[in-house]
């Protein structure tokens, strides 16, 4: 499956290179043919013609900022009736991050994610259960329709709590979870605290998705479960998951290169470095026809590995890492931006000032974005008469705003 997948797998660097040169010059073509926002870009930055993959570090970067200020269909190449879905993410502003496929670019996504599952030895033998929070419900689709791709039984996503889950899992016979690393860990600690022996379940391999691995997560499950762990990479604006993942080696993360172009920038300047070091990925996209992103930095920080790897595809290798490149929070892989939720706070508590401090939390298995909101007088003054209320008012308006769960908490005021 992988062979047919990746299909630079068994190309040479010189075939290779030119299939992802003459994607990335139909792809800009279409962009520039059907996007003001790239064509004007492109024109400023004063290039005329791309005569190699290098030539794209004169291009202009993207962001999330520009995809908020084309809301909704502004960065589209294709018409809307070509359009045949519809993706949001949180984004960087009031407004969320729209993305569309057409019928081929949900084909060529099924196609990758049906080679994420390969390379972790899902067959038309195993049962497939998706477990993913609601803001990556976007995400429970693809590995649905990638499982199914790949003949395997599928349970799609549904919001089960953790002991509802281990039925499932022991029940049915589960032998692949997917799901997120922090809800993992709840349900190795929920099975080991009543007694549940791994042995009981059927369950061969994990695939975890949204954080990259925080040096024990992976070798914990590995050990306690008795399963193999797979590590997905995925990026909601491209958008989908599996853009990159690991093979049977677990020596980094092949990137699905044929049609997502891969660059390692220094995160203060924007320059390109070397192979090696760490900094930024951007990411642009090669096959894409709806949604073209060209120098996407996602904000996430990574290395590009030289070394072949031992399984022999040719296919560009990353080391996914633990840290952030932006101010964004990354939570069960949904980017949170903290000056974003910090307007939207003040809007919903209707409150020109505050003071909050905001960190990651857990709570029964989900990753919460918890806000501390520092007491002073303007929340006692004559214009706030139900705290309790509007509290739980800007609780409810946070969350849907970012796919995450939010709760407040009121604390001291600093000295």
């Amino acid at each position: 499956m992988s062979e047919q997948i990746n299909k630079t797998v068994d190309m040479d660097d010189n075939d290779k290179t030119q299939r992802q040169l003459e994607r990335l010059q139909a792809t800009l073509n279409r962009a520039c043919k059907n996007v003001p926002f790239h064509r004007n870009r492109i024109r400023e930055a004063g290039l005329s013609d791309i005569t190699g993959l290098e030539d794209i570090e004169k291009l202009p970067f993207m962001d999330r900022t520009h995809l908020a200020t084309h809301y909704p269909y502004g960065l589209f190449a294709v018409p809307l009736r070509d359009i045949v879905r519809i993706h949001t993410a949180p984004g960087s502003g009031t407004s969320p991050s729209i993305s569309g496929y057409t019928k081929t670019d949900l084909m060529i996504w099924k196609k990758m994610v049906a080679g994420a599952y390969a390379e972790a030895n899902v067959t038309d033998r195993d049962i497939i259960l998706v477990h993913l929070p609601p803001g990556l419900a976007n995400w429970a689709r693809d590995y649905k329709d990638g499982g199914e791709a790949v003949g395997a039984s599928v349970i799609p996503n549904s919001p089960l709590s953790v002991a509802k889950t281990l039925m499932v899992l022991r029940d049915y016979k589960v032998t692949t979870l997917v799901t997120t690393p922090v809800f993992a860990r709840h349900l190795t600690a929920h099975m080991f605290d009543r007694e549940c022996h791994p042995n009981a379940l059927n369950l061969k391999q994990i695939i975890l998705v949204g954080e990259p691995d925080d040096g024990r997560t992976i070798s914990e499950l590995r050990d306690s479960l008795h399963v193999d762990v797979w590590l997905n990479y995925g990026l909601s604006e491209i958008p989908g998951p599996a853009i990159a993942h690991e093979c049977r080696y677990h020596d980094g993360l092949h990137i699905n290169d044929d049609h997502i172009l891969p660059e390692i920038i220094d995160p203060a300047t924007g320059v390109p470095l070397p192979t090696g070091e760490k900094g930024e990925l951007v990411l642009t996209t090669l096959s894409a026809r709806a949604f073209p992103l060209i120098r996407f930095r996602t904000g996430d920080m990574a290395t590009l590995i030289s070394q072949v790897c031992p399984c022999g595809a040719t296919s560009t290798r990353i080391q996914w890492l633990a840290e952030q490149a932006d101010n964004y929070m990354l939570i069960s892989g949904i980017r949170v931006s903290q000056a974003q939720v910090r307007e939207n706070l003040k809007i919903a508590l209707k409150m020109p000032a505050l003071g909050c401090t905001m960190k990651r939390s857990c709570r029964s298995g989900e990753d919460i974005l918890l806000i501390a909101l520092i007491m002073d007088e303007h929340l006692f003054s004559d214009e706030i008469k139900n705290l309790q209320q509007l509290i739980a008012h800007a609780e409810e308006t946070l969350t849907e705003q970012n796919g995450i769960k939010v709760k407040l908490r009121l604390t001291q005021q600093r000295a």
